[in-house]
């Protein structure tokens, strides 16, 4: 067994790239089937002298003591016995139910009551959660009012302009006098402007 032992070790320590000095060989207590020493082969136990008026007290004194633990061992389980009985079927019985009755009837009443608590929690919660998303819907409605109430003022200023930029339109009626208007006033768009948009250079119409 050792000597497996110790193998394992080195091999484990080898593994692991360590080199230790062998481990001393250690024993622990003999198993009770290892035979005696070989020193100790003949030795004899001589029995320890004892005295007998020692030994009559001794005697006495332990059957003392056995008839005073059964005493109150018998004593206490008689005691046990007894109350376990009141227990079960005399009159602590009733008392106990008594406690029982009035202790569900204490604590369905607390349960009531904090089932009432947590009622009221609750509806008021759900109270101001309707209120909060009512809130929320006026707020949407009333934007989306807006946004049209925008979107109309949008439409009708693009239609003031184009009724303004109609004025200016070249109809049948009035294209000779469009025509006789750009004669009299020629414009010349052919110029250069520099990077602020100024005119810079025009040319002189031919």
């Amino acid at each position: 067994m050792w000597l497996w032992s110790r193998g394992l070790s080195r091999g484990l320590l080898r593994s692991q790239g360590v080199m230790a000095r062998p481990l001393q060989p250690t024993r622990g207590r003999k198993s009770r089937t290892d035979p005696p020493a070989r020193s100790k082969a003949e030795r004899r136990r001589v029995p320890t002298l004892v005295c007998p008026r020692e030994l009559l007290v001794l005697r006495e004194r332990y059957s003392q003591y056995t008839a005073i633990v059964g005493a109150l061992r018998g004593e206490f389980k008689e005691a046990m016995l007894r109350q376990r009985y009141e227990e079960e079927v005399g009159s602590l019985a009733e008392e106990r139910k008594r406690a029982e009755t009035e202790e569900h009837r204490y604590l369905m009443a607390m349960n009531d009551a904090e089932n009432q608590r947590l009622r009221g929690l609750r509806e008021e919660r759900l109270r101001q959660e309707a209120e909060e998303e009512l809130r929320q819907k006026m707020d949407i409605m009333l934007r989306r009012e807006e946004k049209r109430e925008v979107f109309l003022q949008e439409r009708v200023q693009e239609i003031l302009k184009l009724q303004e930029e109609v004025k200016n339109f070249i109809t049948l009626e009035n294209v000779d006098q469009r025509i006789e208007a750009a004669l009299d006033n020629p414009q010349n768009y052919n110029f250069a402007i520099d990077q602020d948009g100024r005119v810079v250079k025009r040319t002189v119409k031919q």
